[in-house]
């Protein structure tokens, strides 16, 4: 009913930059928030940018400065520009939000299939 689409991932060099794109699609009444969460191998999946309905963000430590993330609620989409990457920020990024469909009066999380971030030389 509700898809979460990931898109703009791949293989870039230190320093580089990446620019992820996610949309939401489907019986879509409204959306809360948006987020990027990442998940590298071994590793516990983790917050790294989240974005309400008015705009206030909110970024883990590791990406301040570097990461922004925004949206456009007439399209539905969220953004999470990556700039100065390093190898440490290789990982699978999913794109999370909190809404609420037109047959529900709940909000409920829904997650995208991941795309593959790849920082390397």
């Amino acid at each position: 009913q509700v898809q979460l689409v990931e898109s703009g991932g791949g293989l870039v060099q230190p320093g580089g930059s990446l620019r992820l794109s996610c949309v939401a699609s489907g019986s879509i009444f409204s959306i809360n928030s948006m987020s990027w969460y990442r998940q590298a191998p071994g590793k516990e999946r983790e917050l790294v940018a989240a974005i309400s309905s008015g705009g206030r963000t909110t970024y883990a430590d590791s990406v301040k400065g570097r990461f922004t993330i925004s949206r456009d609620n007439d399209k539905n989409m969220v953004y999470l520009q990556m700039n100065s990457l390093k190898p440490e920020d290789t990982a699978v990024y999913y794109c999370n939000a909190v809404l609420r469909v037109v047959t529900s009066l709940n909000y409920y999380n829904y997650w995208g299939q991941g795309t593959q971030v790849t920082v390397a030389s």
